[in-house]
């Protein structure tokens, strides 16, 4: 295989016709993010994670977790019970991508000081 067959199998994000373009896009709007962030603490069920995420609709949330499970970062399991039960969880690629999810918010809080000053004084 050449290295040209090699590129276009990994991914190019630069490109504007990759569909890496489209993944980022998912992965990096902000619901994704708190949605992974929260995912990563274990198994969560809808009513769990809108609690937890502050400020997101009932809406965007739905369309969030529909858009994450059809990527293949997260499984819905529905339960055949009465009143019906769903949870949601990473699957192997939400583990990944949620690890380093968490290494940037890690970073955001530790730096929000200097963010904020930089932002106070236009630097």
């Amino acid at each position: 295989m050449s290295s040209y067959e090699t590129s276009k199998l990994l991914g190019q994000v630069l490109s504007t016709d990759c569909p890496s373009r489209e993944i980022l896009e998912h992965l990096t709007n902000k619901w994704s993010v708190l949605v992974l962030r929260c995912l990563s603490d274990g198994v969560h069920r809808f009513s769990e994670l809108k609690q937890r995420i502050e400020g997101v609709s009932e809406k965007m949330l739905s369309q969030t977790l529909k858009m994450l499970e059809q990527d293949g970062f997260i499984l819905r399991t529905v339960y055949p019970v009465v009143p019906p039960k769903v949870e949601y969880q990473l699957t192997i690629l939400g583990s990944q991508a949620a690890e380093k999810m968490n290494y940037l918010i890690q970073w955001i809080e530790r730096s929000l000081p200097e963010i904020l000053d930089n932002k106070k004084t236009g630097s």
